[in-house]
Parts: C-alpha cells; sequence; structure tokens
C-alpha cells in the first residue's frame, strides 16, 4: 500500500457545525445567502484581503456601497460598528484626494486592526447564522 492509499483510506467526517459552516459560505458564493449575513461575510472576505480600501472600493464598484454600510451598522455591536463608521467617514471624507491619501491610510490602517482584534465578534455572529442553516 503507497503513501496515498493511506491518506485515502483516512477519510475525515465532518461535524453537523462544520457542514453548516461549509453550506453557509457556498450559498455566499451562489449569492444566495440571506441578508445581513452576506453582507457580513463580504465585509470580512474583502477585509481580511485587502483591508477597508478594497472592501469599499470592491463593494461602490459592484453594489450600493451606502446600502451595505447601513446594513452592517444595524448587525454589528460595539467597537466593530464604531470602527465601521470610522472607516466609512474617513473613505468619504479623502478618498480621491491626492493631498490627503496618507492621511486615509493611516486611519485606514488603524481601522483594519481594530477588526483583526475583533473578529471573533463576526465569527460568533456568522456561527450563529450557520447554525440555522437546513442541511
Amino acid at each position: 500500500m503507497g503513501l496515498f492509499d493511506v491518506f485515502k483510506k483516512k477519510e475525515v467526517e465532518l461535524t453537523k457545525e462544520e457542514l453548516q459552516w461549509n453550506k453557509m459560505w457556498d450559498l455566499w458564493t451562489e449569492e444566495k445567502a440571506d441578508s445581513p449575513y452576506a453582507e457580513l461575510m463580504t465585509y470580512q472576505s474583502e477585509i481580511n484581503n485587502g483591508g477597508h480600501m478594497q472592501f469599499f472600493d470592491n463593494v461602490s464598484n459592484t453594489s450600493d456601497l451606502p446600502q451595505v454600510i447601513s446594513v452592517l451598522y444595524i448587525i454589528l455591536n460595539g467597537v466593530l460598528k464604531q470602527n465601521l463608521v470610522t472607516a466609512y467617514n474617513a473613505y468619504l471624507e479623502y478618498e480621491g484626494n491626492d493631498n490627503q491619501e496618507d492621511k486615509l491610510d493611516e486611519i485606514l490602517d488603524d481601522c483594519d486592526n481594530v477588526f483583526y482584534e475583533n473578529e471573533s465578534e463576526i465569527e460568533q455572529i456568522l456561527k450563529g447564522y450557520a447554525a440555522t442553516i437546513d442541511l
């Protein structure tokens, strides 16, 4: 028996929670996840792939950014809600102003760090949503 055969025989069974989590992300990919969770998943994904600037730029190119911000404002709590407001206000104030690009980058970098420090709160919200998904 070769090494590949050993790995092939060691199939891992996922828990119900893991299956629901995977299905939640599949629904998001298919644009079938429920609001406000779909927006929250987009927010988390974009921040983890390029920070608030990427989130704002990508969402403004594909969706109604102010609407998405409104939805996120409703679902986020405390620190993350205030962080989103700070980032969005800076984006509105400084985006497109070449003289203020460094200021915007500094504020958004700080907001990215606050997001990462508190991302577990988003994970908890999404775990709650995933638990409602039928397999």
